[in-house]
């Protein structure tokens, strides 16, 4: 059985990092609570988008540049993930899917752009080539910060430098779980299943279908990297408040152990002086 002073500084040791998991959860709570009430805004815009897009794209797609169709030789990854760890496998996760998806391009060009560091790190440490990293869009995280990320991806298709992007992020479901999302970004698609279609919309557009989705066409793909980003955003702060609940939780388990077995190691120490005490007293005697 350790001594003494080893179990009181364990116990001392577990004692703070308790405080420090449990102020952590406290944090992620907060910046979760923002981060969620974000992004519960701006999905019924986005899938609103998507829907009127489909509907144009019925038919259209083929005159405008980011539906342009090629032999896919050269792929790009949007991978988004956090710069901070300590959310359990939340960067992992993406990481691994993303490299499920590079190898279904074997034979072909597959870089990878990064959205946040953890990500990008165990890329480069797996040996792929990260073509570019913006980590600093975390920094002060809006639609504004995001547009010359997704403008440069979309000149780079526009120019050829890659025939297909997607995007590969987790999609923020509630603070204890995420889904992994794998999106195609570039080029667009319709729908095969249009829910607009199946519900007979008629919808009237002036001055003509070409002609508006040469204007929608890039806001919708900007939006769509936008709602990637701040749906990894939440699901990065529910995975960090998840995690830390945990470890808080482990913890205070771990504590409630150190701490019986310190009692019973002072019992012991207490007994054994009771014991050499009263021997002492005996051979005195004799």
């Amino acid at each position: 059985m350790a001594n003494l002073k080893e179990i009181r500084t364990r116990i001392s040791s577990v004692s703070s990092t308790m405080q420090i998991t449990s102020a952590m959860k406290m944090v992620s709570a907060a910046k979760l609570r923002k981060a969620q009430d974000t992004v519960t805004k701006f999905k019924p815009y986005a899938e609103k988008l998507k829907e009127v897009l489909a509907d144009l794209s019925s038919g259209q797609s083929s005159e405008v540049i980011y539906a342009q169709k090629r032999d896919v030789n050269k792929v790009l990854l949007i991978v988004v993930s956090s710069n901070k760890g300590l959310c359990g496998a939340f960067n992992a996760n993406v990481a691994k899917k993303a490299i499920e998806v590079a190898e279904n391009y074997k034979g072909k060009q597959v870089d990878f752009v990064t959205v946040g560091k953890k990500a990008g790190e165990l890329l480069v440490y797996k040996g792929f080539n990260i073509s570019k990293s913006y980590d600093e869009v975390y920094d002060k995280l809006s639609f504004d910060n995001v547009i010359p990320i997704a403008e440069e991806i979309m000149q780079q298709f526009v120019d050829g430098k890659y025939d297909q992007v997607e995007i590969i992020y987790n999609s923020f479901k509630n603070a204890a779980s995420q889904n992994l999302m794998v999106e195609k970004f570039l080029p667009v698609e319709p729908e095969a299943n249009n829910e607009s279609a199946n519900k007979n919309m008629d919808y009237i557009y002036e001055p003509d279908k070409v002609e508006i989705l040469e204007h929608i066409v890039p806001i919708a793909l900007k939006t769509q990297v936008y709602k990637a980003i701040i749906d990894s955003f939440a699901s990065e702060h529910g995975a960090r408040m998840t995690a830390m609940h945990k470890a808080t939780d482990n913890a205070t388990e771990l504590l409630r152990d150190l701490t019986l077995t310190y009692n019973k190691a002072r019992q012991a120490a207490i007994t054994n002086e009771i014991l050499e005490i009263v021997g002492g007293a005996e051979a005195l005697n004799n």
